[in-house]
């Protein structure tokens, strides 16, 4: 008898997931526990992972130093978990007031209309038609630059394609015939909305979300990169990937690889969770 967990496909391969539903989930606990294993190591680690050492400086990567060490002889393996964490916690904070400027116009734009409506889409239009990377670069340095300034940027600049999400959800389900009961039972509009628009579009609203964080992470590391960003002394990829660029050519490679390297695995792992969400929320793939 062949055991129920594997199965084999019509190519002859061994699938150890029953079905869809079961592979998607294994990814997304799998990415999510590698970002929570970054940001904890990084939110917790003690300086003195990264310290100075001259004595250590363009150590090339080796089992005491896996990344090597940089021109101040820092271990670049701990100064990457560490910029990571960082670049974490800025796209945490940024998506979550983002989503929440999104949530509010979607909502009450769809649902008022008139003439807000026509602003709130006007608004929208005019923060996308700037280019994204001119637009943090402004805010950022009207904000005095920094840890502040990036954050700030970062989550003000997000919210116009969720709320375009949004609003069409929205709009779909206010249509709908028990959001039409409620208002014939006496119900006003914030309640309708609290009590049965929300909860509808919140599974769309919560993937949109998640795909917001490689976004806030990419645009953070490049205007810090820029310099427009996190300082020099805070470590971030940004202010790593700047530096590298002095010694990468002369043979330092690790300086960049590797940071390069990091960082793109948080965005695509971020972009493995919102787009398997994605998928998970449909009720039709649990059976594939």
């Amino acid at each position: 008898m062949v055991n129920s967990h594997l199965r084999v496909s019509r190519k002859g391969r061994f699938n150890i997931f029953p079905n869809t539903r079961a592979k998607i989930i294994f990814y997304v606990a799998i990415s999510t526990a590698y970002l929570l294993v970054v940001f904890i190591l990084g939110v917790t680690m003690n300086s003195n992972k990264y310290a100075v050492d001259y004595s250590a400086k363009f150590i090339s990567p080796c089992l005491q130093h896996l990344f090597g060490t940089d021109f101040m002889g820092r271990d670049m393996f701990w100064r990457c978990i560490k910029g990571l964490s960082n670049s974490i916690l800025i796209g945490i904070l940024a998506s979550i007031v983002s989503s929440f400027i999104a949530l509010v116009f979607g909502v009450s734009c769809a649902i008022i209309c008139g003439k807000y409506d026509k602003l709130i889409n006007w608004c929208v239009d005019l923060c996308m038609g700037i280019p994204h990377l001119i637009l943090l670069i402004l805010i950022s340095f009207m904000l005095g630059r920094g840890t502040v300034g990036v954050t700030v940027a970062v989550a003000v600049t997000h919210w116009p394609a969720l709320t375009r999400l949004v609003r069409a959800e929205v709009l779909q389900v206010r249509s709908s015939q028990y959001v039409q009961a409620a208002y014939k039972m006496g119900k006003n509009k914030f309640e309708v909305a609290v009590n049965h628009i929300i909860p509808h579009v919140l599974p769309v609203y919560l993937i949109g979300v998640v795909l917001l964080f490689p976004h806030a992470i990419m645009h953070e590391a490049s205007i810090t990169f820029l310099g427009f960003g996190i300082p020099a002394e805070v470590p971030a990829i940004g202010v790593i990937l700047s530096e590298a660029m002095n010694h990468i050519t002369t043979g330092k490679w690790w300086l960049a690889v590797f940071p390069g390297l990091m960082l793109l695995s948080v965005v695509i792992l971020f972009d493995v969770i919102g787009e398997n969400l994605k998928i998970l929320i449909n009720p039709n793939s649990g059976n594939q």
